[in-house]
């Protein structure tokens, strides 16, 4: 809205109205106004929402129990009215911020049930929306990327890849970074503030290199004509991220639920994407690839070794009280089960459980030292990811 009405307003109210136009400003403007609307309503608005029900047999959720959650459609619905003021009309944008509003609400709605849903409902509700979501960006249309180490023969050495190649890859693609900051939510502030590390490396290069004609070419990278105003939606959902962060600071006040991590994930990968490399994945989400993937990696592998008969239960003297003792193998069984469950067994995933059950983290040192790891590891792996070309 406001770069629909700049040129008016500079020629008939004030001159100074012109820099609505200007996508640096459009930048900051939606970053501070949806960061500033999420610190203040957010209070004011979480009575509404659905209580968390503590998950059991994950280390510290009952401190979670009871406390707001599914604050996701709060700070989504805000995303999108600061989106609409600052934002350049155009329908692929709308297409996307639709499935991102999708995405949001596929997550609130199993936040807000009694009865949380099965791995395989929000599995397949994932699928279909990050299909829609490639099908929207790419308008059924080649795109292209560009990779470390090969350069190929178009512009800024990339490579044109025709859609139905394009559709599958990008939908997996999709679909992970959805699930590992999915799996990521569960200390204080972890997930959300990684996710912000990412939207602000993501949002910068969009903006500053990929977006940026002269820097792209000098890199030799193709450039992407709309990099800055992708910028302009990632630094705004990064201000709303941030103002939610201020309640979520540990101890927390609220929770974003799946409706927030949902959200983050399907974002971070639709910058990915644009962006042009899939292998920036592990800029966007170094830390949440590692800890939401791995706890990705062995429910697969648990999964796959049940479906061949192998005993795959959990010991049941890790924990304290159990209603079904029948799903869990006692120390006896446990020593029959093969090497590779009894590992899997011992090593917590996600990873944050880990740190904080096994090697005796606090919360707070799990989000701290979580943050600079990725802080320090961004950095490098972009630096090798443009320049190993």
């Amino acid at each position: 809205m406001f770069p629909h009405f700049a040129l008016y307003l500079s020629q008939n109210v004030w001159g100074p109205f012109r820099l609505l136009s200007s996508h640096l400003v459009l930048i900051v403007l939606g970053g501070f106004l949806c960061g500033l609307l999420n610190w203040y309503l957010l209070p004011r608005l979480w009575k509404l929402l659905p209580r968390d029900q503590g998950k059991k047999f994950v280390k510290g959720s009952e401190v979670a129990k009871g406390k707001p959650t599914g604050a996701g459609i709060i700070m989504v619905s805000l995303f999108l009215l600061c989106l609409l003021l600052v934002m350049p009309p155009s329908w692929k944008a709308g297409g996307l911020a639709f499935c991102l509003l999708l995405a949001m609400l596929t997550g609130y709605l199993d936040d807000a049930s009694e009865h949380p849903w099965n791995q395989l409902k929000k599995g397949l509700l994932d699928f279909g929306v990050c299909v829609l979501t490639v099908v929207c960006l790419t308008e059924c249309q080649p795109m292209t990327i560009w990779l470390p180490v090969f350069k190929g023969e178009l512009p800024g050495g990339g490579y044109l890849v025709p859609f139905w190649a394009y559709l599958p890859c990008a939908t997996a693609l999709l679909w992970a970074s959805i699930n590992v900051v999915n799996c990521s939510d569960g200390v204080d502030g972890l997930a959300g503030s990684l996710s912000l590390l990412g939207l602000m490396a993501m949002g910068a290069l969009l903006y500053g290199i990929v977006g940026h004609s002269e820097v792209a070419s000098f890199l030799l990278l193709p450039h992407n004509q709309k990099g800055a105003m992708w910028a302009i939606i990632v630094f705004t959902a990064a201000g709303g991220l941030a103002g939610y962060l201020w309640y979520n600071a540990y101890p927390s006040s609220v929770l974003m639920g799946d409706a927030g991590s949902r959200f983050l994930g399907l974002l971070l990968g639709i910058t990915i994407l644009e962006a042009g490399n899939p292998f920036l994945i592990l800029v966007a989400e170094p830390i949440l690839f590692f800890d939401g993937g791995l706890g990705l990696f062995k429910l697969v592998v648990m999964r796959v070794l049940k479906k061949f008969g192998v005993d795959t239960r959990p010991p049941l003297r890790n924990y304290q009280s159990v209603l079904h003792p029948e799903n869990f193998a006692t120390e006896e069984e446990e020593k029959k089960q093969i090497a590779v469950v009894r590992w899997l067994h011992a090593f917590r995933c996600p990873v944050h459980d880990q740190c904080r059950k096994n090697q005796g983290w606090s919360d707070t040192q799990v989000l701290v030292r979580f943050m600079l790891i990725q802080s320090t590891l961004m950095p490098i792996i972009i630096v090798l990811l443009i320049k190993l070309r």
